[in-house]
């Protein structure tokens, strides 16, 4: 990950938590008090921003000891120490709920995604992530899915030509948004940019194959349609699977043959994972 970026972001939720002073902790608790306590979970999930949560903490005093019990990516069970901090109690409380902003949400995202890898287990196919997530926390929350076994999809519209309903409707059709995305790369000399074509029927399936699409997107099309859809392309491009995913009718899909499902509820639908900050 990019750690300068990433340090921005602390910083950026740091002053929005301490724009002056934690009014309470200097109220109550004498600056020369030390503390212990323990990031503990209180539920099943899978660990993620162990490291984010870390680096809050020290960005706010940098004598805080932080020692993780879990790294980024294993499973953890209710009532599980993830890591002990000790340090100065006022730098623990006001970078307590900050930390666990990170740590909660992250942990939600790397949970939920690897629900979703269990329920396909065995079917050859791959979960992958969208661009639907929250606004300045892209690269942690792709970086989450991730941890919990699925694959980033593109991390931004730089890396990856996706044509999708709305710009076929404005080229005109399948084909003139083909030839129109393949010129573009050839004048930009990006050939290794590939190009992903939105379909919702086997007729739109078969036309992309035909212009020369580098993978499909089959948006919305029922079972019976997406088995035709494989057997129609033979593995000459990749096929996802897309829209209205659920941990119900995940594994159908699978199921189907294709090579990729896309679930947008990653990163936009997940539950923040129930951690505490515990002090001893």
């Amino acid at each position: 990950m990019d750690w300068q970026k990433i340090d921005h972001l602390i910083d950026l939720a740091l002053a929005e938590d301490l724009p002056a002073a934690d009014i309470t902790t200097e109220a109550i608790i004498p600056e020369e008090t030390m503390a212990r306590a323990i990031f503990q979970a209180k539920q099943d999930g899978v660990l993620a921003g162990i490291e984010v949560a870390a680096r809050v903490l020290l960005r706010l005093d940098p004598q805080v000891k932080f020692i993780k019990k879990l790294e980024d990516g294993q499973e953890f069970r209710p009532g599980q120490v993830l890591a002990e901090v000790s340090g100065r109690a006022t730098s623990l409380l006001k970078g307590e709920r900050t930390a666990l902003n990170f740590l909660q949400r992250l942990s939600g995202v790397a949970s939920l995604t690897r629900l979703f890898v269990e329920a396909i287990r065995g079917t050859g196919a791959r979960i992958l992530d969208t661009r639907k997530t929250t606004p300045g926390w892209r690269e942690l929350e792709k970086y989450a899915v991730r941890m919990g076994g699925g694959i980033n999809h593109r991390m931004s519209l730089s890396d990856m030509m996706l044509v999708k309903d709305n710009h076929l409707r404005l080229a005109g059709g399948i084909a003139p948004a083909l030839k129109k995305a393949r010129e573009y790369l050839k004048a930009r000399n990006l050939a290794g940019i590939k190009i992903e074509v939105e379909a919702t029927s086997l007729t739109e399936v078969r036309e992309a194959l035909d212009n020369g699409a580098d993978w499909i997107m089959l948006d919305n099309m029922e079972l019976e349609e997406i088995k035709a859809a494989v057997e129609l392309v033979r593995g000459r491009v990749p096929l996802e699977a897309s829209g209205r995913v659920s941990l119900q009718n995940v594994r159908d899909l699978a199921l189907c043959g294709v090579d990729f499902i896309s679930v947008g509820a990653l990163t936009h639908s997940f539950r923040s994972a129930d951690i505490s900050l515990e002090f001893l």
